[in-house]
């Protein structure tokens, strides 16, 4: 079997993760990971799945994108195997008024002290634009980037905060 990474874009319509997810099943490829949203009307989805050939799921997702409205890509990854988390969790919350350069910047500042982001998302809602990171960062490095953050997010003259993340319940 073959670890393979699936991506499908396109106009937003009800039924795509279960066409999406019915076309795996009927391979029987096993779906592993996945993530989806709604990006302004427009769908998203990046997945894992462990099954038969790239070559062969491509072929079979090709008629969801046929009309034009979705693009399907499929490429075989190396299996990292099941990895403990690199660091301590927390996530950084940014609001702020909207303007360019706050992602860079702040995700920067991360990535300076070691940090690692292992979820993103933003929202723009009118004037007010949210950025909402979970982050991987370096044991005992959050006192000190909390600062940091605190200094490029009033350079951009946004609010940042820092927390531990809570713990998953599955």
């Amino acid at each position: 079997m073959n670890e393979l990474a699936i991506t499908v874009i396109g106009r937003d319509r009800p039924g795509i993760v279960a066409d999406v997810a019915e076309v795996l099943a009927r391979l029987g490829a096993n779906l592993t990971d996945s993530t989806m949203t709604r990006l302004r009307g427009h769908f998203a989805m990046t997945l894992i799945c462990v099954g038969p050939a790239a070559a062969e799921v491509e072929t079979a997702l090709a008629p969801l994108a046929a009309d034009g409205q979705l693009l399907a890509t499929v490429r075989a990854v190396t299996p990292d195997g099941e990895t403990a988390p690199a660091g301590e969790p927390y996530v950084m919350a940014v609001h702020g008024a909207d303007r360019m350069g706050i992602v860079a910047a702040m995700t920067r500042v991360l990535a300076e002290a070691g940090g690692n982001v292992t979820d993103l998302s933003t929202r723009l809602a009118g004037t007010l634009y949210v950025v909402v990171a979970e982050v991987e960062l370096p044991p005992g490095t959050a006192d000190a980037l909390g600062g940091r953050l605190a200094e490029a997010a009033a350079g951009l003259g946004v609010e940042v905060t820092l927390r531990p993340a809570e713990p998953d319940l599955l």
